[in-house]
């Protein structure tokens, strides 16, 4: 008989993978969720039919097991589920279980992970191990964020937040980076470091956790490992050091095909060039991440270096929308004053002649209030900026805290530089009137602000 699963707030990040991936195991999958409809997209092509409010009555009586977002834990068809005894399970708790049939390689971290996640998932797949995947945003070469293979191998976007780390048994695992982050759950940066701290204690002593060598902090929680530790990054001490860097503007390259090159060593010698069609320093270092752990894994080097050149990036990192009357323009998910700064680096880079326009939809109060010093100061590399109204999500309604607190913290720095636009429709109507020959325009957010980027262009 036909396992039958029902998931409460499916169109997450990590819920729609996860339903995804059930759908192609064989199992009868049916949702709920009433948010921005992001990865409806990605559940329609699965055949999966979502019902776009919560009500008690879409729980089937019948279903052997209901997963529900940690978004939503007090949720009408949750407690249905329970009325009617069925086995209940966060999306953490259910992915745990995966972790625990399969060969687990996670990728956690504050920054990073959807990108060098997918980077390794496509590796795997060059080099025939057929792996399954759960990824947090849609892969372009999969059009989705979920695989299903046959091989032992699963590679999971391991996120932090809420703890989530603590279901998830790993064989190996890269550690990005480690900025605190989510304040409304981790009250501070050492509450937020203990969360990684535990998980690195628990890969076994066979397995490995690949680290960045370029933060103090990662270096930290990696102490805390008892398995074989492999360092990478731009420091002349990393056991993968990435060498002779050279970004490829995109005059040269194109607006849909930025490149970068670099070098790669080890104490064994070079590995050679590698290229990547994305940009920044930052996505080198995924990159480097990610060909340190295909090297302990045995895997052919040149399969991974073919698989990194042709890697095309995923949904809302880097992505570019399209030409608005000679202006290039961009989306990307950065929500955290470092992805901010790294990815404005990038584009800096990308196009050293643009005057870059950035229109930055704030996620969460408790971000914004806990990192307001910190957001003021990630735009310098922008001319002018646009500050979007909050976006709450399911998590938060208000706080005390608002986008007009950050215009006046970047103007301080700047006068004149940021502006408060409330809504989508005002910012996509004000650029289409002021964007001007020379600009580049790159919208930030964890949450619809895309919307302002395909509405300029016309999407």
């Amino acid at each position: 008989m036909t396992k039958k699963i029902h998931i409460v707030g499916i169109e997450g990040a990590g819920t729609s993978a996860l339903a995804a991936l059930y759908r192609r195991l064989g199992y009868e999958v049916s949702g709920s969720d009433d948010g921005d409809h992001f990865y409806a997209s990605v559940l329609e092509k699965e055949g999966i039919t979502v019902a776009t409010t919560f009500s008690p009555d879409h729980v089937p009586a019948d279903a052997d097991s209901v997963v529900y977002s940690t978004a939503f834990p007090g949720n009408v068809e949750v407690v249905r589920a329970r009325e009617l005894g069925l086995r209940v399970l966060s999306y953490p708790e259910a992915v745990g279980e995966l972790t625990r049939e399969k060969m687990s390689l996670l990728v956690t971290g504050t920054h990073g992970k959807t990108t060098t996640s997918a980077m390794l998932a496509e590796i795997l797949r060059a080099a025939g191990k057929d792996p399954s995947a759960i990824i947090g945003s849609r892969v372009r070469s999969w059009a989705g964020n979920a695989l299903v293979g046959k091989g032992d191998m699963l590679v999971l976007e391991a996120d932090e937040y809420q703890d989530k780390l603590s279901h998830y048994l790993p064989f190996a695992a890269i550690l990005t980076s480690v900025d605190w982050d989510h304040p409304d759950y981790f009250t501070d940066f050492e509450k937020y470091q203990e969360t990684f701290k535990v998980f690195v204690r628990r890969i076994p002593m066979r397995g490995a956790l690949v680290c960045s060598a370029d933060s103090a902090s990662v270096a930290t929680v990696a102490a805390e490992a008892r398995c074989r530790k492999i360092s990478y990054g731009f420091d002349g001490d990393a056991d993968v050091r990435i060498v002779s860097h050279e970004s490829v503007p995109a005059s040269e390259s194109g607006p849909e095909g930025i490149r970068q090159r670099f070098g790669i060593e080890t104490e064994n010698g070079s590995l050679g060039t590698f290229s990547l069609r994305l940009p920044g320093r930052h996505n080198a270092q995924n990159a480097a991440a990610v060909i340190a752990l295909s090297s302990f894994l045995r895997l052919d080097m040149e399969v991974v270096r073919d698989a990194l050149s042709s890697f095309s990036g995923t949904s809302r990192r880097s992505e570019y929308i399209g030409l608005y009357e000679g202006v290039p323009v961009y989306d990307d998910y950065a929500h955290h004053p470092e992805e901010l700064r790294a990815t404005l680096s990038a584009f800096r880079d990308a196009y050293p002649d643009r005057r870059i326009v950035a229109v930055f939809h704030p996620h969460t109060f408790t971000r914004t209030a806990a990192l307001l010093p910190e957001f003021a100061q990630s735009f310098d590399d922008a001319s002018r900026v646009l500050v979007l109204d909050i976006y709450g999500s399911a998590r938060e309604t208000a706080g005390g805290v608002s986008s007009a607190d950050l215009v006046r913290e970047i103007n301080r720095f700047v006068p004149g530089k940021a502006e408060h636009v409330p809504t989508i429709p005002e910012a996509t109507a004000i650029l289409r009137e002021t964007l001007e020959d020379g600009d580049l325009l790159v919208t930030f957010g964890a949450g619809d602000v895309y919307r302002v980027a395909e509405g300029v262009v016309g999407k």
